[in-house]
């Protein structure tokens, strides 16, 4: 880590206690239809069931992801536990718009080779050559990065403006 840090970004308390509680709600209402709804087919309470307890551990990953920042340095964006997630001179461009299959609050990066896949929900994911930022972090906050890498990108390859 020898690279200077550039911007950092983070969820806030509350974004992460509303995100998780959205999934733990959801688990445990889903258990509870599937334990409290006797007339159900059993085949469709264990569905049910196995949704609920899928949502609650992933209300536990979440909890435990959304406790890391983004960090972007000079050469990449990257998890604060270490984890690359992007070096910029592997990015092609960077999409925040209205109709980019991306994060609430976040942005969408498309490399030029794939990477391997990797999911931290709330926080950021990647399949294929596609990184999705976002999700419980602040508009405020990834923005402004998708803006700098924006730059640095186009500072790279030699153009103005």
């Amino acid at each position: 880590m020898s690279d200077g840090e550039v911007m950092r970004i983070s969820a806030s308390g509350p974004r992460r206690v509303i995100g998780v509680g959205a999934l733990v709600g959801l688990g445990a209402l889903l258990l509870y239809m599937a334990l409290g709804t006797p007339e159900m087919a059993m085949p469709f309470r264990l569905g049910v069931g196995l949704g609920g307890a899928l949502a609650l551990w992933v209300s536990q990953l979440m909890w435990e992801v959304t406790g890391h920042a983004l960090i972007l340095t000079e050469t990449d964006l990257r998890d604060s536990d270490g984890t690359v997630i992007a070096r910029l001179d592997d990015i092609a461009r960077v999409d925040r718009g209205a109709f980019a299959m991306k994060p609430s609050n976040g942005f969408l990066i498309v490399l030029k080779t794939s990477g391997p896949r990797a999911w931290r929900p709330g926080l950021w994911w990647r399949l294929g050559r596609r990184v999705a930022v976002g999700g419980v972090t602040a508009g405020s906050q990834t923005r402004p990065m998708a803006d700098v890498i924006k730059v640095k990108i186009a500072e790279a390859r030699g153009e103005a403006g």
